[in-house]
């Protein structure tokens, strides 16, 4: 593996747990009201949640680059407040990659929450239990497993994502290349022998990813 391959493999993995912990912050609690409201906006919320699901990537990608472009809402306030553009930088990523990777972590977690019997979260609540208790001492314990498949999907779906990744940051070495984009570029050049190396490396990492998360869930599926 060549210098700039595993500077991809760095960027990568530096992405992937920026937005992975980013999304567990912000969609942990998204994920718990979906699970406990009655409003009829959820439903709304729960399809623009999914809509990175079914949606393409470069359409998605195309949307957000607009966005976050020059004459786009974001660009235009990031450049009033004199900040960098986001476009084809390694935050502009982090920010797609939030959006891309959103149901992953939303949806795992909301099917967790459900889960919880209401019967529980209420003798703790009579126990003078302040819902902040509620929800760390009986919720998130009781919704592990959706957590553990939230985190792991969430961090191989951005791992692996490239048409988003394209649009939004391009094939900036070391700040935005990624190992997908590396790939692309290897196959773009006719380098077979370096895109084949590249992509088994992301092929074993997805296949022990999601075979860890299915072997710890069993694991405390067996605990409870």
């Amino acid at each position: 593996m060549s210098a700039g391959d595993l500077q991809a493999l760095s960027v990568t993995l530096r992405l992937a747990a920026v937005t992975t912990a980013l999304l567990l912050l912000l969609g942990t609690p998204l994920a718990w009201w979906l699970a406990r409201t009655r409003s009829r906006v959820a439903a709304w919320v729960d399809s623009i949640v999914a809509l990175p699901l079914v949606l393409p990537p470069t359409v998605l990608g195309f949307y957000l680059l607009v966005w976050m472009g020059p004459q786009g809402a974001v660009g235009a306030a990031m450049a009033a407040l004199g900040l960098p553009a986001l476009v084809f930088s390694f935050w502009g990523l982090v920010l797609a990659s939030v959006i891309s990777s959103l149901p992953f972590m939303v949806q795992p977690l909301r099917d967790a929450f459900a889960g919880v019997a209401p019967r529980l979260t209420q003798a703790a609540a009579t126990l003078r239990a302040s819902p902040l208790d509620v929800f760390f001492s009986v919720a998130v314990p009781l919704a592990r497993r959706g957590f553990l498949s939230a985190i792991t999907l969430t961090f191989a779906h951005t791992v692996g994502e490239f048409g988003v990744v394209l649009m939004v940051g391009g094939s900036i070495p070391g700040e935005t290349k990624t190992i997908a984009i590396s790939i692309y570029d290897k196959v773009q050049s006719f380098d077979l022998t370096g895109a084949n190396q590249m992509a088994l490396l992301l092929l074993l990492f997805s296949l022990g990813a999601v075979g860890a998360s299915f072997f710890a869930s069993a694991r405390l599926a067996v605990r409870r």
